[in-house]
């Protein structure tokens, strides 16, 4: 009988202990779980920040890069107007004409694209009226004459062109 009490109470010590480690199990999956989830939101974190500081270092750049080229563009502007220029010197008109498309190039392989204007339609976003005139052979809106050529680099207006709109 006493073999039988000692058995029963080793088998109510072992269910106690069982009931101890499960809920130990279950605090430990409870703080795996929350480590993992805490993990995961550091993780995201971390690839957003990632993406800003990526997408802020294209910016920078993008940026800088306007701003240099903003700076050429009175250069490229005196070069076409000595490319117009009459002159009966060729050779002085020819090295003129390479400079100007040798500039050209750089900034076409930096991204700078001319902003089509002439006969287009008037965008502010993209053009500044300096006059207004009366057409009766272009649209409403329409660009008659461009005084100076703008640019842009991607979607980023580095100036804009002046322009005669008509009506």
């Amino acid at each position: 009988m006493e073999d039988k009490k000692e058995i029963n109470e080793n088998i109510e010590e072992v269910k106690v202990e069982d009931n101890e480690l499960q809920q130990k199990i279950k605090e430990q999956e409870a703080r795996i779980e929350e480590l993992d989830d805490r993990y995961k939101r550091v993780l995201a974190e971390f690839e957003n920040l990632k993406k800003r500081a990526a997408k802020e270092r294209e910016l920078l750049y993008s940026s800088l890069i306007a701003d240099i080229f903003s700076k050429l563009l009175p250069v490229l502007d005196n070069l076409e107007k000595a490319v117009e220029t009459e002159t009966s010197d060729t050779d002085y008109k020819q090295g003129i004409e390479l400079l100007l498309k040798q500039l050209k190039d750089v900034l076409e392989s930096n991204g700078v694209k001319e902003i089509e204007s002439l006969g287009k339609t008037f965008d502010p976003e993209l053009h500044e009226a300096v006059s207004m005139v009366q057409d009766e052979n272009l649209g409403e809106k329409e660009i008659k004459e461009v005084f100076r050529k703008g640019y842009v680099i991607g979607n980023k207006v580095i100036r804009h062109s002046l322009v005669i709109v008509a009506n």
